[in-house]
C-alpha cells in the first residue's frame, strides 16, 4: 500500500513512486508534521520535533501539560491562526462570536483506493486506479468547523496532491478568512525560492532568490493567475542544478487569485503555504455549508530542476489534460490576427485559406473582429452574432470556403468579457462586474462579466451555442484581456461581496466545462492576452495555451524556457510570426517547441520562403510525437547566459532525441559544444543530416561541435538523432 498509518505510535506514512511524506498525530490531537523527502522505509522520526524550551514569549499549547511543545515552533501539517502559532497560517475562520481564534484536532481517518474529484473545480484524474488518497478529518471542538485535509498520491510518479474541506457543522455562521490548499513545514532554510515572473508579452521568466528569515511571497489579486506571477513556486537546495540535488516544486490548480507563501522563523525553520489568496476573499458559510479550497500539485525530487519538471510535465499530460486532443497530432493553423488584426472580410480569408493549404496548413483560425459591428476593439464583446457587413455570405459560406481549399476552421471568442458598446450591455448593463455608486474602470475598452451568475452564463452559452452548433466549427481560441477591477455582484448580498473572485472562477470553470461536454471533438485554446492565464487550471479545459502575445522568437525563449518549469511542452501555443530580427529558419526551431503554427500573412510569403514553410510543417509532422511525449531536458538557460540558448527532447525509449540551439546575440567567441543530455550511454545515434554516428556516452560527455550552425544573431540549429545498431 502508498498509505500506512501506524496505529500504536499514531504516525502516517505515503510513499509515492520515490518520495516519502510522513506526519503524526501528537498527543494533544495536533497534526505535526515530520518528513517529506526522499523515500524511506521507517517512518518513525517523532525525535525531530523536540525543538527546545524558548522561554514565557513562546506560549504552551492550550490543553496540553508539557513545556517542550509549542504551537509556535512545531511544524504544523495545516496551520491555524490566533491560538499560539504566530507564523503564517493555512487556515483562519472568524465565528459567530466574532474572533478568529482557530484550532483543529484529529479526530479520525479514511484511506481511499480512489481520488476523488473536487466539486466544479479542476484536479488530477485517477482513471486507472494507480493512486490512494488519505482522507483526515479534524475539528475545532470550540466552533465545531470540520475540516477534511486530503492527500492523494501516485503510485507511479513522485507526486502528491493536497486540499482541504472545510464545513460547518454547527447551528451558527462563519467565516472562512484564510484557507490553503497546502502547508509544508521545512526543518532548514537553506532552500532557493524558484518562481516565474513577468508583465504582458514577457510571461514567466525564470527567477531565484535565497530565502531569508520573514516572509516571501508571490501573488494574484487580479481576478486570474496573471502575466505577473504564475501559481507556480520550487524549493531548491543551495547548489542544485538542472540535473542534481533537492527540488520541492508546487503548482496550484487554480485560475484566479492565489498566494504562495514562504516564512523562515527564529529556529531557520520554513513553513510553505499555497491556495487561494485571502486578500479581497471571505467565505461564509452557513450551518452544513462546506467550501472546497483548490488542489495543489507537489513534486520531490533529488535530481535537479530538470527532473521536477519532466515530473510535472507526465503528470499533467496523464492525469490532468483530459481533452481528445491530448495523444494525437495537433492541426497547423494560420491564424489571421498578425496577418489582418481587425481589416479583413471573407474575401480575405479565403485567399490566406488558398495560399496557406499549398504549404500543408491544416486549419484557418479566424481571430478577433468577426461578430456584432466590431471594427476595432472598441465595440461588441458580447454580441456573439456574425457580423455579415464583414463576412458577406455569412459564417457558413465563409466555412465552406475555407473547407473547400482543404483546411479545417477556427474561431475567436472572447466569452467572460462585455463592450459598453454593445446590444448586451445596453439590455443588461448590471450583468458586468460593478460596485454601487463607483464608476467602472475600463480597461481594452470593456468590462467584465458576471461570471457569479448562472443567467449571465447561460445567455453566453445560448449565444455560442448557436454558432457552433450551426456551423463546421473544428477550434476555439478562448481569450481573456483584462484583469478584474470594481468586483462586485448585483446578485449577492454585502456580506457575500469578498467572495466574488472565488465565484467568479468557479462560474468560468462552470462555462468550460459545458462547451467541452457540449463539443468534445473542438479543440479548444486558452488565452489570455497571451500567457495571463497560463495554469493548472485550463489545462484540465484546453490541451493547449497561446504562450505568449509576443511572437519574437528571441524573446520567446525565456517565456517559454519559464513555462516549461512546470507545464508540458505540448501545452505551449507556439507560432511562426512576420517577424524580421531572425530568419524564417529559427523562427519555426522555436515554435517547434510547442504546438507549431502560423501568424502572418501567407500571400507575403516568398517562393523560397513558401518552400521552407512546407519543410517546417513536414517536419513537425515528423517530430510532433517526439515532442508532444518526450522528456524535456533545458541545456543552456536564456535566463543564465546572455548569447546562446539550448535545449532537447528525448523520446521516453531513449531512441530518439532532437536538439535544438539558437543565438541570441553574437557571443564573444564563435566557438561552441555542447552536451546533450538523457540518452542511453550505451546506445549509438545517427544524425539523421549527416549520418554520423555517436555514441550517447560521448553526445552526453564530449558534445556536438556547433561553431559552424550557430554564428551570429538569430542563427540556430536543430539536430536530429536515432539509435542505430
Amino acid at each position: 500500500m502508498a498509505i500506512l498509518f501506524d496505529a500504536e505510535k499514531k504516525i502516517f506514512k505515503l510513499d509515492t513512486a520515490s518520495s516519502s511524506y510522513v506526519f503524526a498525530v501528537h498527543d494533544s490531537g495536533r497534526l505535526l508534521h515530520l518528513y517529506y523527502g526522499a523515500y524511506l522505509p521507517d517512518c518513525d522520526m517523532r525525535y525531530l520535533l523536540d525543538r527546545g524550551y524558548f522561554g514565557s514569549f513562546t506560549p504552551d499549547a492550550a490543553g496540553y501539560v508539557g513545556t517542550e511543545f509549542s504551537p509556535d515552533t512545531q511544524p504544523s501539517e495545516y496551520s491555524c491562526n490566533g491560538t499560539g502559532d504566530f507564523r503564517i497560517s493555512a487556515l483562519q475562520i472568524r465565528n459567530a462570536d466574532g474572533n478568529i481564534a482557530t484550532d483543529i484536532r484529529y479526530v479520525s481517518h479514511r484511506i481511499l483506493s480512489e481520488k476523488p474529484a473536487l466539486p466544479g473545480m479542476p484536479s488530477l484524474r485517477d482513471e486507472n486506479g494507480d493512486s490512494e488518497t488519505l482522507e483526515v478529518t479534524t475539528l475545532d471542538q470550540t466552533t465545531n468547523a470540520e475540516v477534511k485535509l486530503y492527500y492523494t498520491v501516485y503510485k507511479d510518479l513522485p507526486v502528491m496532491t493536497r486540499h482541504a474541506v472545510v464545513t460547518n457543522t454547527s447551528d451558527r455562521t462563519m467565516e472562512l478568512e484564510r484557507v490553503f490548499s497546502a502547508c509544508l513545514d521545512f526543518n532548514t532554510m537553506d532552500y532557493d525560492m524558484v518562481h516565474l515572473y513577468g508583465k504582458w508579452a514577457k510571461e514567466r521568466t525564470v527567477t531565484e532568490r535565497p530565502l531569508c528569515h520573514g516572509i516571501q511571497s508571490i501573488q494574484s489579486k487580479r481576478g486570474s493567475s496573471s502575466h505577473n506571477h504564475n501559481p507556480f513556486v520550487a524549493l531548491k537546495a543551495h547548489g542544485a542544478t538542472e540535473e542534481n540535488g533537492e527540488v520541492y516544486g508546487v503548482n496550484l490548480i487554480y485560475s484566479g487569485n492565489f498566494s504562495i507563501e514562504t516564512e523562515v522563523d527564529c529556529l531557520n525553520a520554513t513553513r510553505l503555504l499555497a491556495g487561494i489568496n485571502p486578500t479581497d476573499f471571505t467565505w461564509r458559510l452557513e450551518p452544513n455549508e462546506s467550501f472546497t479550497a483548490p488542489e495543489a500539485v507537489m513534486v520531490y525530487t533529488d535530481k535537479g530542476l530538470g527532473e521536477m519538471s519532466r515530473i510535472f510535465h507526465r503528470t499533467y499530460m496523464k492525469h490532468l489534460i483530459k481533452s481528445p486532443w491530448r495523444d494525437v497530432e495537433r492541426p497547423v493553423l494560420i491564424n489571421s490576427w498578425e496577418a489582418a488584426y481587425f481589416d479583413f472580410d471573407d474575401d480575405k480569408l479565403v485567399a490566406f485559406a488558398h495560399e496557406a493549404a499549398k504549404m500543408g496548413v491544416d486549419m484557418l483560425v479566424m481571430d478577433d473582429g468577426w461578430f456584432g459591428h466590431r471594427e476595432s476593439d472598441d465595440s461588441s464583446l458580447g454580441d456573439w452574432y456574425v457580423n455579415e457587413k464583414k463576412l458577406k455570405g455569412g459564417l457558413s459560406s465563409l466555412i465552406g470556403r475555407v473547407n473547400a481549399e482543404g483546411l479545417k476552421f477556427g474561431i475567436w471568442y472572447e466569452p467572460e468579457m462585455i463592450s459598453p458598446d454593445s446590444d448586451l450591455y445596453r439590455a443588461h448593463p448590471d450583468w458586468c462586474l460593478h460596485v454601487p455608486n463607483r464608476e467602472n474602470s475600463p480597461a481594452r475598452l470593456q468590462y467584465v462579466l458576471d461570471m457569479t451568475r448562472k443567467d449571465v452564463r447561460d445567455n453566453i452559452f445560448a449565444q455560442m451555442y448557436k454558432v457552433l452548433s450551426e456551423n463546421k466549427i473544428d477550434y476555439v481560441k478562448w481569450d481573456f484581456n483584462r484583469n478584474l477591477t470594481e468586483v462586485g455582484s448585483a446578485l449577492l448580498p454585502p456580506e457575500r461581496q469578498k467572495e466574488v473572485m472565488h465565484r467568479f472562477v468557479l462560474g468560468t470553470y462552470d462555462l468550460m466545462d459545458r462547451f467541452v461536454k457540449a463539443f468534445p471533438n473542438i479543440l479548444f485554446e486558452n488565452c489570455s492576452g497571451g500567457g495571463g492565464r497560463f495554469d493548472a487550471g485550463m489545462l484540465y479545459y484546453s490541451p493547449q495555451i497561446w504562450c505568449s502575445d509576443n511572437t519574437d522568437a528571441i524573446e520567446r525563449l525565456t517565456i517559454q524556457f519559464g513555462t516549461s518549469m512546470c507545464y508540458p511542452i505540448s501545452s505551449f501555443g507556439a507560432h511562426v510570426a512576420a517577424r524580421p530580427r531572425t530568419s524564417l529558419k529559427t523562427r519555426g526551431n522555436v515554435a517547434m517547441c510547442g504546438t507549431f503554427g502560423y501568424e502572418l500573412d501567407p500571400r507575403k510569403l516568398t517562393d523560397d520562403e513558401k518552400a521552407e514553410v512546407k519543410q517546417q510543417i513536414a517536419d513537425y509532422r515528423k517530430y510532433h510525437r517526439l515532442v508532444r511525449e518526450g522528456d524535456f531536458y533545458r541545456l543552456v538557460s536564456p535566463t543564465e547566459n546572455d548569447f546562446y540558448c539550448a535545449w532537447e527532447f528525448v523520446s521516453p525509449d531513449k531512441q530518439e532525441a532532437m536538439m535544438t540551439a539558437v543565438v541570441m546575440r553574437q557571443p564573444e567567441t564563435r566557438y561552441c559544444v555542447q552536451r546533450l543530455r538523457g540518452l542511453d550511454p550505451k546506445t549509438y545515434y545517427q544524425d539523421e543530416e549527416t549520418g554520423t554516428v555517436y555514441s550517447g556516452a560521448m553526445l552526453m560527455n564530449a558534445g556536438l561541435n556547433l561553431t559552424r550552425d550557430v554564428y551570429e544573431d538569430g542563427t540556430s540549429v536543430t539536430k536530429h538523432f536515432k539509435a542505430v545498431k
